[in-house]
């Protein structure tokens, strides 16, 4: 489809489908949200205010095999990622997935080797790789200016003391839990900025004894270049705390706060790359050597990039903008917290295995 827009179709319309991915779809030249597929009445009525010209559907396979669509994006509950995907790319379309990409490592690689097998490409929604602290972050890495790294903290809290009643919060059948949910997020960032996971060890915990899935968690992660990433998220967590805490040879940096780009979309902004990623100097990090501390600008983030990448793959010019084996890895950490918690001891993995196919 070179040289026009591509019709996505945006299977899902809760949190993520109307407040992330929307906007950043309306905000990506090359593409458009050209349906909308939820069967509740007042998200019906909010994509009808948004946009009028997009078709609003109760029935996703249905409009999977209208044919009137090129992109499937799915994001829905995390347990009807697989099958939803499977029938897209039957059809012959494109699949983003909300990560992740199930809840299930196995049905995850077969999902990907069904992919491979169609020539049909596949990829998980990790807009987090493009938060500004987290390019930060790795800016200051690439540089030099922390040194050797040897210890990288990155966490990441919410104050939610009374979980709705929706899936996420409360539906660990669904794939609902914070360690699904943000933990994706974190052990995605660490193994691209410290490299493939050779052992795990996990607490998962329930706070709010009113939830069913985990809503606190604790991850010491030692990689293959030999150091340990510490990754913890809560959802009973009052004080924003450390985001990111990464210090080596030459000095460590120290940022506070989530990336604003969020905040931005839930106050109803479009987003505007190279600007709606950007932070006031009163939330940049600091860079601390001795007892000295320099204010760091943060990178200006950009979810956008996601799409953006999206539609040059789709032009055929550039490679999808996560590869599933990428989230697979993620996955494959996952299944080992959750069994290093169950058995309360260390989980060793084999990191030439950890990303395979």
């Amino acid at each position: 489809m070179t040289g026009s827009e591509h019709r996505a179709l945006l299977i899902g319309y809760g949190f993520s489908g109307a407040w992330i991915h929307e906007p950043l779809i309306r905000a990506t030249p090359g593409i458009r949200v050209a349906g909308i597929v939820t069967r509740d009445r007042d998200r019906r009525a909010l994509a009808s205010t948004r946009d009028d010209s997009v078709v609003v559907l109760d029935s996703a396979a249905n409009a999977i095999a209208s044919g009137e669509f090129d992109v499937a994006v799915v994001a829905t509950p995390n347990d009807s990622h697989a099958e939803l995907a499977s029938a897209a790319m039957a059809a012959g379309m494109a699949v983003v997935v909300d990560k992740p990409l199930t809840t299930d490592v196995g049905v995850a690689t077969e999902l990907a080797e069904h992919a491979r097998a169609l020539g049909a490409t596949l990829t998980v929604f990790h807009n987090r790789r493009w938060d500004g602290d987290y390019l930060t972050v790795r800016r200051l890495i690439d540089d030099g200016a922390l040194g050797t790294v040897h210890t990288f903290v990155s966490r990441f809290d919410r104050w939610v003391p009374d979980p709705s009643p929706n899936w996420r919060d409360v539906d660990a059948v669904a794939g609902g839990g914070v360690l699904l949910d943000l933990g994706s997020h974190l052990i995605d960032q660490a193994i691209l900025t410290l490299g493939p996971v050779t052992s795990v060890h996990a607490v998962l915990d329930r706070d709010n004894l009113d939830r069913i899935s985990e809503d606190r968690f604790a991850l010491q992660l030692a990689h293959a270049s030999g150091v340990r990433s510490h990754l913890h998220a809560s959802e009973q967590e009052g004080d924003p705390s450390v985001r990111f805490h990464v210090s080596g040879s030459e000095g460590s940096f120290v940022k506070r706060g989530k990336d604003i780009q969020e905040e931005r979309l839930l106050a109803g902004e479009l987003p505007v790359p190279g600007e709606s990623g950007t932070e006031p100097p009163q939330r940049w990090g600091t860079l601390h050597r001795d007892d000295a501390g320099q204010p760091i600008e943060t990178a200006v983030g950009d979810w956008t990039e996601f799409y953006r990448r999206l539609v040059v793959h789709l032009e055929g010019n550039g490679p999808v903008p996560v590869r599933p084996e990428e989230h697979i890895a993620v996955l494959k950490v996952i299944e080992a917290a959750r069994r290093s918690d169950r058995e309360q001891r260390t989980i060793t993995l084999d990191p030439d295995r950890v990303g395979a196919l």
